[in-house]
Parts: C-alpha cells; sequence; structure tokens
C-alpha cells in the first residue's frame, strides 16, 4: 500500500494541533504558557552556551583538588562565594564545619617473592601509616569481603588480607555497593582476624594503572592496621602470582598521619537567588564542595558545582525571579563523613518542612537518561508534567516514586524533603572515580549541557509552580 503524505498532510496538521492543544493545557495545570517559554527559554541557553563547563574549568584550573582541610579546599571555599557573588546570587553565606586532621603522605607497595613487582597503589582515606620500616609479610586472597568476614578469628595473625573482588560497570553505578564496602570496613575486619594490613582491588571499572582511593573506617576498640588499594591491573599481577600455589610476600609501605584531636576547619557555601512571592520556600540544588587529593575533582564533584552554579546564575537573569527561593548548597567535607550536610542539618532542622523538594549531582559522566521521583501521591502528576518538558533531551520517567536524593541531601530526603534523582549514564564514571585521572578532559561538553538543562528545567518548574510536592 502506497502512503500519501500530501493527502493526509491535513489531517496531519489537525492532529499535531490537537496535540499540541492537549499538551499545553496539561502543561498548564502546573506553569502556565508563559512560564512553559521561560523554562523552554531556559533549556535552549543552557543547550547553546557552555556557563557550566566555564565555571568547571574556572575551579579545575583556579582550585585544582581540595580535600577537606587542604590549601585547596580553602581555596575552594573564596572561589566558590567569590564565584556565586559574581554569578548573581543574592545571598551568599559560608557554614563552617570541623574534621580530625588526616595526612596522606607516601606510599610503597611491591610484590617481593617469588616474582617481584612495583605496585601501583594508594593509600584508603584515614588509614593509619605502618612503621618506618614497612610491613613485609604473606599475602592471603579473599575473592570477596564476604569470605573475609567469615574467615576465622586469629587466622591472619602475620599475614596481609587481600580482598580482590572487582566491581563490574554499570549504567546506574549499581555495582558500586557491593564493591565498596571493602573499602568501608575490611580494615577493621581484617584486624579482628589478626592481619597486619588490608589491601584490596580498587573500587573501580578501569584497567589503568591508577588506583582509586576513598574513605574507610575503624571500628572503635579494634586495633588499627594500615589499608591500601591496588590499581586494577596490579590486582590481576597479585592474583595470578597467588595462583602458582606458593607463599606470595608483600611490602607495605604508609606514611599517612592521623591526628583525632587535632581539628581542622572548613565551610560549606551557599547561596540563594530570593522568590519573588514565597522566598520562605526553598527549592534545594546541591553538590559538594570537596574532592580528593587526587585528580582535580572534575567529575566528582566539579560537575555538579558547574550545573547548579549555571543553573542558579541564568534564572538570577531573569526579568522576574521564580516565586520560590532557589538554593544551592555546595557541602563541605562530603568525601570525609558528610560533615557540610551534618552541619546544615543541625542549623536548618527547624526549617526542613520549608525544603520544598530537592536534587543533588554526585555521579555520572554522561547524558541524563532518567527522572526519579520521591513525591507525594498527588504532586506525582506534577513531576509526570515536568517529565513531558524532559522527553525532547532524552528523559524518560521512572516507574518509582521512591527518590532519596543523592548523596549529602539524602539527610534532608529522610527527614522528609521531597525529592527527585537525576539518572545519568554512569558506564564510564568508576573508571576515573577517586583517581588522579579525574579531569577536565573527561568531561563531555555537549552531555554536560545537557545534564545542566535537566537542572534548571527541573529548578525553574519546582521554584514557579504552586505544587505542594508532599501531597
Amino acid at each position: 500500500m502506497r502512503f500519501s503524505f500530501g493527502k493526509c498532510f491535513p489531517l496531519i496538521v489537525i492532529l499535531a494541533t490537537s496535540i499540541n492543544a492537549v499538551t499545553s493545557l496539561t502543561w498548564a495545570k502546573t506553569l502556565n504558557e508563559a512560564e512553559i517559554k521561560t523554562i523552554e527559554q531556559l533549556k535552549q541557553t543552557a543547550l547553546n552556551t557552555d556557563l557550566s563547563y566555564q565555571i568547571l574549568e574556572s575551579l579545575t584550573t583556579e582550585v585544582g583538588h581540595r580535600r577537606l582541610g587542604t590549601e585547596g579546599d580553602k581555596k575552594a571555599i573564596k572561589w566558590a562565594v567569590a564565584k556565586m557573588k559574581s554569578l548573581g546570587f543574592d545571598k551568599v553565606w559560608t557554614e563552617e564545619v570541623e574534621s580530625p586532621q588526616w595526612l596522606r603522605g607516601d606510599i610503597e607497595a611491591q610484590i617481593k617473592a617469588p616474582y617481584p613487582h612495583d605496585m601501583a597503589a594508594i593509600g584508603l582515606g584515614g588509614t593509619v601509616g605502618t612503621p618506618a620500616e614497612g610491613i613485609t609479610a604473606p599475602v592471603i586472597e579473599f575473592k570477596t569481603f564476604d569470605d573475609l568476614k567469615a574467615a576465622e578469628k586469629g587466622s591472619l595473625a602475620g599475614k596481609i588480607a587481600f580482598v580482590s573482588y572487582r566491581m563490574q560497570a554499570a549504567i546506574d553505578g549499581s555495582g558500586y555497593g557491593r564493591a565498596v564496602s571493602a573499602r568501608g570496613n575490611g580494615a577493621s575486619v581484617a584486624a579482628e582476624k589478626g592481619a597486619l594490613a588490608f589491601i584490596m582491588r580498587s573500587v573501580g571499572t578501569d584497567n589503568n594503572r591508577s588506583a582509586h582511593t576513598g574513605m574507610m573506617r575503624y571500628k572503635d576498640n579494634i586495633h588499627k592496621i594500615p589499608a591500601a588499594a591496588l590499581a586494577n591491573p596490579d590486582a590481576d599481577i597479585l592474583v595470578n602470582a597467588l595462583k602458582r600455589d606458593q607463599p606470595v610476600d608483600f611490602y607495605l609501605k604508609i606514611t599517612a598521619q592521623h591526628y583525632p584531636k587535632n581539628m581542622i576547619k572548613s565551610a560549606s557555601v551557599i547561596g540563594e537567588i530570593t522568590g519573588s512571592e514565597r522566598p520562605d520556600e526553598i527549592v534545594a540544588l546541591g553538590a559538594h564542595l570537596d574532592s580528593w587529593d587526587v585528580g582535580t575533582g572534575a567529575m566528582d564533584d566539579g560537575m555538579g558545582i558547574g550545573i547548579v552554579l549555571a543553573t542558579g546564575a541564568e534564572i538570577a537573569k531573569l526579568p522576574t525571579q521564580p516565586k520560590r527561593t532557589i538554593r544551592v548548597i555546595l557541602y563541605a567535607g562530603e568525601e570525609v563523613g558528610f560533615y557540610g550536610t551534618k552541619k546544615y542539618m543541625e542549623l536548618h532542622k527547624n526549617e526542613i518542612d520549608k525544603h520544598v523538594i530537592g536534587a543533588e549531582w554526585d555521579f555520572g559522566l554522561g547524558k541524563i537518561y532518567q527522572i526519579t521521583p520521591g513525591v507525594g501521591a498527588k504532586a506525582l502528576n506534577n513531576i509526570h508534567e515536568l517529565a513531558q518538558l524532559l522527553t525532547p533531551l532524552g528523559v524518560a520517567m521512572s516507574d518509582k516514586n521512591d527518590a532519596i536524593a543523592q548523596s549529602d541531601m539524602s539527610l534532608l530526603s529522610k527527614a522528609g524533603m521531597p525529592s527527585v534523582n537525576f539518572g545519568a549514564d554512569g558506564m564510564r564514571y568508576f573508571d576515573y572515580h577517586h583517581t588522579a585521572n579525574d579531569t577536565l578532559d573527561k568531561i563531555d561538553p555537549e552531555d554536560y549541557q545537557q545534564n545542566t538543562a535537566v537542572y534548571m528545567m527541573f529548578a525553574y518548574f519546582a521554584a514557579q509552580s504552586d505544587v505542594d510536592f508532599r501531597k
């Protein structure tokens, strides 16, 4: 059967007009036509300019890495305050936090026998150092962290425990949870079994000789032993050496220093675009200001910083500000213990009910492909309307309504703040996460424009609407 476009064209026009009319009426439940026009203008601005990338380039060039309490962290706080003011935020302030001091020091790692190899390794955040001469001891491999936990008490006396589990890549980063548990608690579990030190395969999905750091925790009343991560190719070498059914001696020297009573200061940086009608109602956008002391923190979480600052800046340029206040929170100390968000909850505990909805960026290295809400049943209809606006950007609506905001802002979600999570492609994210390779060149400018457009549209939609997202 031949299809005649010419004969059907009038019908197509009628149908398209009808669809547009129905769509406009649907959107008008939350936003009117003028507001829809504004949100589309914001989208085009984000897709055709590179403000978020310029902000990110500024951060990574002028500041670089910024682990809490370091000189980089101090520079980052000053940079963020100045940047917010220059971008048009009408209120900017800091909220001070304190954290125990930890100094990374240096690391040496080697297979000593029977097949000598220098190892690419990094100390885990918060690790204690080794004795000055280092530690040399046989390695005992555990395929998973559960295998280590199942070992008998005392069975690792005089040994080094090694967890060789390899993280699996996933678009939503779901492989992270199983892999990261060993990083967080492995040293204390190994110490309970009598180990002298704990080493593990990096929590990462790459094949680079670049080890991944990250925070670990010691349990109270358990002897603290040094802890390190090996780059994936080096972990492979160690696994292969252990296959030979011969004792494998490993050397580890870490000069890290931990001063639990020496409190160092940092600060979260917060800026607002004050609402024109209901300034006490807050749409919260979050990212964390700190990073690890490797790489330049471009991806984790410089991307989030660029997105939320650009969002505030472009909305600040509008002739009329949205009805509600947009609050951008750059949290301190996320990487080392959520110090900024804990302080925020303490200082703002009496105004959580005024946080109408929030979202944070702290994962992803590609386009946003999904929106997942965590709102009241009635407000879910409004989120569906937002999702319609996001569809041309390739963003689909999740069938779930259980979102907890990412990272720092999860505490706000758990305290009752409605939330939205934007799922960004994370297949490559853990190739670079917490490594020296977390640098600006990993960010695709076009993907980053889409990320920024999504957050900008969400922020305006939530701030301009009259929706009670709790209902």
